[in-house]
């Protein structure tokens, strides 16, 4: 599977927008926190590898 990148976009009570970065035309995903990293913010940056994020630096 391939890596996609994102950051938090902004957060709406329970879920966060997520806008891709890795591609030119960057799509927005709209995700429950639950499924995110905790302790995430605005602007985090994110990598989605194997039905997983991780926080990256």
């Amino acid at each position: 599977m391939e890596k996609a990148y994102y950051t938090v976009a902004r957060i709406e009570g329970e879920y966060a927008y997520l806008h891709r970065t890795d591609k030119e035309c960057g799509e927005d995903l709209f995700i429950a926190l639950a499924l995110l990293p905790y302790g995430i913010d605005i602007g985090t940056k994110l990598c989605y590898e194997c039905f997983e994020y991780n926080v990256i630096e």
